[in-house]
Parts: structure tokens; sequence; C-alpha cells
């Protein structure tokens, strides 16, 4: 009997691992999840743990548990995210080889991101300066994303020198969120303000 009772004692340990770590799993998600919406809404830099806590439903000290800091919080927030609403890829464009067609896609897509991720990246950027971690995640993230987007929008054109510099700068521009939030909030569709954005970028070509 006790032989049998130590057996079924062993066969009960991993399965309650395995619970426990299901549980956490879960808890770890409601914590991202809840996290994350407080940051589309009010945003990163006014974001408190306490309500962070409230609405995941847990304590306090469960969300310290699951995140010792706020970098880690905002890496997997991040992460959490963008997987729900992933950028577009710059290599996509390297298939058009009209390189004024490549960057009308490159503006039109990420306008189009901008449009369904409005809230978040308007916080994001609102707060950078505020919040040191979050700072670091759009220094790996999203800057990057705009410099390769801007490097793929230019290729083809044969530029070299301060031409291309300047060329390489207005599609910077052209491709900032606060470009698109500008020509939006006048009154241009996405589209419409993509064309725009793409003529600055071609007047900036034309120059000699």
């Amino acid at each position: 009997m006790a032989s049998y009772e130590m057996s079924g004692t062993r066969q009960r340990r991993p399965y309650r691992k395995r619970a426990r770590a299901r549980q956490e799993e879960r808890t770890r998600l409601a914590i991202t999840e809840a996290a994350v919406e407080l940051h589309r809404t009010v945003g990163p830099a006014r974001t408190t743990v306490k309500e962070i806590a409230e609405r995941a439903g847990v304590g306090r000290m469960t969300v310290y548990n699951h995140f010792g800091s706020d970098a880690e919080l905002l890496e997997a927030c991040s992460a959490h995210y963008m997987a729900g609403h992933p950028p577009p890829d710059p290599g996509a464009l390297d298939a058009v080889t009209d390189p004024d067609e490549r960057l009308r896609l490159a503006l039109g897509s990420l306008y189009a991101w901008y449009r369904e991720t409005a809230d978040m990246t308007g916080n994001a950027l609102r707060d950078a300066p505020l919040v040191p971690a979050l700072e670091r995640v759009m220094s790996a993230k999203f800057w990057p994303l705009l410099e390769a987007t801007a490097d793929a929008a230019c290729a083809g054109r044969g530029l070299r020198g301060s031409r291309r510099g300047r060329v390489r700068a207005a599609a910077l521009v052209a491709l900032d969120f606060a470009t698109w939030q500008t020509l939006t909030r006048v009154g241009l569709d996405d589209s419409a303000a993509a064309e725009l954005a793409a003529r600055f970028v071609a007047a900036a070509q034309a120059e000699h």
C-alpha cells in the first residue's frame, strides 16, 4: 500500500506542475493584456501597477512577481501588441522594381498601419521621452522600422552623395507618424496623404 501511494504521488506531481505552469502563463498573459490596454488608452507614462493589477484581477505583488522591471513588462507588451498588429515588412518592397511605385507602396502600407495602431503609436511616441524603458523599446523596434522602410523605398534610384541623403531625409519625413497625423487631420484620407507625401519625396529628388 505504501508503494502504491508513493507512485500516485509521483504521478500527481507532474500534473500539478503543469497545471501550475498553465495558470502562471494565464496570469502573465492577463497582466500583459491589461497593461497593453492601459498603454493604448492612457499611455505608458500614466499607467500604474495598481491599475494593471485591478484590470488583470490580481494583486500588485503578482504583477511584480511576473515582471521584475518596467523594461521586462514593456518588452512583453510590445511583443504581444506587435503580434496582433504586425507592421509592414520593408523587405516586401524589394519585389517592386519601379522606385516610384515602391515608395507609394511603402507609404500606403505604413499609413494603413498607423491608422490601425494610431492610439498605441501616438501614446508610445508621446511618452517615450518620459519612460527610459519605453525609449529603449522604440529605439530597438520602431525607429529601425522607419529607417529600413526609408532605405527600401529609396533603393533603385541611382542616387549618390548629398542628393541621396536629401531624398532619404525626405522619405523619413514622409514616413513619420507625425506627418501622417498632420495630413489626415487636415482632411486627407490615407491614400491621398500617401500620394502627397510621395510627391514631396519626388520634389526632393528633382532638386539639383
